[in-house]
């Protein structure tokens, strides 16, 4: 019985931490932030939050990890309930999980955010994806390379800039926006066209 209210404060306490540090990085960049600003703001004292983390950017890549996790976790349960690949469905499922949780989204997408981090996400969808635009060999893997690269950097530019605008246009017109402009691949790339 103790382990499980042992558990639950350490939750609680990560999670205080937590919102502390993402309403002190709205207000300006981790450099500046110290770990006295967080414990103050969290009304916890630093030697609980040495308990958790090192430092504030070990705070943050527990934050990102744990967003990436829920993301890989979100899309798993998305495709285990669905018979076949529907690209706008799973684009439009990733998207309401950003919405739900747009303020740490727009924090670790935007300007101020972490650009390993953006790189992570994108070798994240990369890593799922990429081998349909290599299946049946029809494009080449340094091609699809290319092409990949540059349609996830535009795709996490136009999340960002629906971040930025405060979400106005639903979740699913932006996932078949995303779709409709990643989706042709020019003739000219493919092996047997060329």
């Amino acid at each position: 019985m103790k382990s499980e209210k042992d558990d639950r404060r350490v939750k609680y306490t990560k999670m205080v931490l937590k919102d502390s540090f993402i309403k002190l990085l709205e207000k300006k960049d981790i450099s500046q932030i110290t770990i006295k600003e967080i414990c103050e703001d969290a009304d916890i004292n630093r030697a609980t939050f040495y308990a958790h983390y090192n430092d504030q950017y070990d705070l943050m890549r527990k934050i990102e990890e744990e967003l990436l996790e829920n993301v890989s976790s979100y899309l798993s349960d998305y495709m285990q309930s669905k018979p076949s690949v529907d690209f706008v469905g799973m684009i439009e499922k990733i998207l309401e999980y950003i919405k739900e949780n747009a303020g740490l989204c727009k924090l670790l997408l935007g300007e101020r955010g972490d650009l390993d981090f953006q790189k992570r996400i994108m070798m994240f969808v990369y890593d799922k994806n990429i081998n349909q635009l290599i299946s049946n060999d029809a494009i080449l893997k340094e091609d699809a390379d290319y092409i990949y690269s540059f349609t996830i950097t535009g795709c996490v530019g136009m999340i960002q800039k629906w971040l930025e605008g405060d979400m106005k246009k639903t979740a699913r017109s932006i996932a078949e926006m995303l779709v409709k402009i990643t989706t042709g691949i020019p003739q000219s790339y493919l092996k047997n066209k060329i």
